[in-house]
């Protein structure tokens, strides 16, 4: 654990992904061992390592350094650049308190899943100590995000109903079709991983206690990401015909799901801002460069499918249909 207040050391910041193209069994029980031990040795705690009650860590809603800059998509359009300076800081806060509250809701079925997942798992099966060291750190996650949310003053409600209703479905894939599930994990987690790795590696300055936010989050990350890809790659090639149909034709579907929750502004922040529909068009919608990020925040997932064979012509129909793959003319 290090200490609260403390930068994180320079190679523990960003991590990179590890890629391995071919995981025979061998290299795959090693990968968990290593993952796990990780989590012993390269761990936070939600309050022993931010210095919540620092007074460079006092949030100020009228910070400067909470208003979106131009390479988000909403503060590049002239609506929020026309608003007073103090209104697009606590917009910007609340942005970021909306983002952390539904990553909450993210690793709270996540965590649901994973306990479901690691109930099936016979004696000996090196995924069991790895899944219950990723949920006591989305445990912590959590934490951490709740604490954000509380003292930003925004009062960010996560999930609407019907979308907390759904979250039973992709909780119970835990248990019935982990393949499907990881691909969830996959499409939650790898938008947020590219958007903080963008911001971290940035030159605009960050408000310290959003940086060591997430800078704890993305170096644990790393981690579950690493597991969720190679357990795909590990057990989805033995999958029979049928439930190798079922996982080629629900990823897409997931993934869309998943990109737009994590990328665009909530349904409580555009009411309470009454930021207008056009603007949301304008900013999304419709807008190139954001579908351009929002494809190359989902690269790796799309890679893992092609190397799984999920991305024959006739799923391309179905990615193409929702908007995850590049245009064939482009």
């Amino acid at each position: 654990m290090t200490t609260a207040a403390e930068p994180l050391p320079a190679h523990q910041e960003l991590p990179a992904h590890e890629e391995l193209p071919e995981v025979k069994a061998d290299n795959y029980a090693k990968l968990l061992a290593r993952l796990s031990g990780l989590s012993v040795t390269h761990h936070f705690d939600a309050y022993g390592d931010v210095a919540w009650d620092s007074p460079d860590f006092t949030i100020d809603p009228a910070d400067p350094r909470w208003e979106l800059g131009d390479d988000e998509p909403l503060g590049a359009t002239e609506w929020y650049r026309a608003l007073p300076a103090r209104k697009r800081a606590e917009l910007g806060l609340a942005r970021v308190a909306s983002m952390m509250k539904i990553g909450l809701e993210f690793e709270r079925v996540l965590k649901q899943g994973l306990l479901e997942f690691a109930g099936t798992l016979p004696n000996g099966a090196p995924e069991f100590r790895y899944a219950y060291h990723e949920i006591i750190e989305e445990a912590q996650h959590s934490l951490m995000f709740q604490e954000f949310v509380n003292r930003s003053g925004f009062d960010a409600v996560g999930l609407r109903p019907l979308e907390r209703f759904g979250t039973r479905f992709i909780i119970g894939l835990g248990r019935r079709f982990p393949p499907l599930f990881f691909v969830f994990v996959l499409g939650g987690e790898e938008p947020i991983d590219y958007v903080q790795r963008k911001e971290l590696r940035s030159d605009v300055e960050l408000h310290p206690l959003l940086e060591r936010v997430m800078r704890i989050h993305v170096t644990e990350e790393a981690r579950h990401l690493s597991f969720a890809r190679h357990y795909l790659r590990t057990k989805a090639k033995d999958l029979g015909p049928v439930d190798r149909l079922w996982l080629g034709a629900g990823t897409p579907i997931i993934l869309s799901v998943m990109a737009q929750m994590m990328l665009k502004p909530s349904a409580q922040l555009v009411q309470e801002y009454g930021i207008p529909r056009s603007v949301i068009r304008e900013a999304y919608t419709r807008n190139p460069a954001h579908r351009a990020e929002s494809l190359a925040s989902m690269r790796r997932v799309r890679k893992l499918c092609q190397d799984m064979g999920l991305l024959t012509a006739g799923y391309q129909r179905v990615w193409r249909a929702l908007r995850l793959l590049e245009d064939p003319a482009a």
